[in-house]
């Protein structure tokens, strides 16, 4: 006979929160398991298997329509991989964007804690997120950054 698991064991194989198997079921990322005569349900090394291969590409960051494609590629391995490159090309995009914005995101934040003011009326990041211009000569300006397009 095959190994089982309960919710809770599931959980602790694959990493992933009994609430979140629970919404993955009801969204149809997982099949729904048998269930015993007292009602506990009972998930075989296969949903084990798939909740592991739908941790490990949240953790890469696609998200639920992305992982739901890419498991209907598991799920037919004789299918060409073009799709899954094309959601890692896309995503990976996406990423590196997010990177650059993070980049600047920290290139604001250096300039703001470089303040020498001697008190918040003049401080840089205090005057930024307030949106006004400082009037002592110790600091000037910084703009925060635009938004994304």
């Amino acid at each position: 006979m095959s190994h089982t698991y309960t919710i809770g064991a599931l959980s602790r194989d694959s990493g992933v929160n009994l609430e979140t198997i629970r919404y993955y079921e009801r969204i149809g990322l997982l099949a729904a398991p048998a269930r015993q005569a007292n009602g506990y349900r009972r998930y075989g090394e296969p949903a084990a298997k798939r909740l592991r291969f739908i941790r490990r590409g949240r953790e890469l960051g696609f998200g639920i329509d992305e992982i739901r494609t890419l498991l209907q590629l598991a799920d037919h391995p004789e299918h060409p991989c073009a799709q899954a490159d094309h959601l890692a090309g896309a995503h990976l995009a996406a990423v590196e964007a997010k990177i650059r914005d993070l980049q600047a995101v920290r290139d604001v934040l250096a300039r703001l804690a470089a303040c020498e003011s001697a008190n918040a009326e003049h401080c840089r990041l205090i005057e930024a997120l307030d949106a006004r211009v400082c009037a002592a000569d110790a600091c000037r300006h910084v703009p925060l950054l635009a938004p994304s397009p």
